[in-house]
């Protein structure tokens, strides 16, 4: 039991140290025009809602993951998601989209709208 506990301590402050390195900070504003410009709008939406142009492509909103790991699949992604090289699109590039797609509001309850509730 000691030797888990010290072992989860140990991996705990490792990854804490790594975290500045990993963590890599992008401009939404950035984001916003690459995500336009190399055309994920196309099948994900203007707004990252997803989408069903020649198949269903998932709401972008909310996305689970840090730039490194969107990094690694928009690098190798699977189904019908075209791959995008770094000289297309960066890591730096992909840092800002991702900062635009974590600055998207999301879905809203129809409730909170006025016109809807007339």
């Amino acid at each position: 039991m000691k030797f888990i506990r010290h072992t989860l301590l140990a991996a705990g402050c490792l990854l804490g140290a790594l975290a500045p390195a990993l963590a890599q900070q992008g401009d939404a504003t950035k984001g916003r025009a690459k995500f336009i410009a190399v055309g994920c709008f196309e099948c994900h939406g203007r707004s990252g809602q997803g989408g069903a142009l020649n198949y269903n492509a998932p709401a972008l909103v909310g996305l689970p993951m840090n730039a490194e790991a969107l990094a690694a699949f928009v690098r190798n992604p699977a189904g019908d998601m075209p791959p995008y090289a770094a000289a297309v699109l960066s890591d730096a590039d992909v840092a800002d989209v991702l900062a635009f797609i974590k600055s998207l509001p999301g879905r809203v309850d129809p409730k909170t709208i006025p016109l809807l509730n007339q």
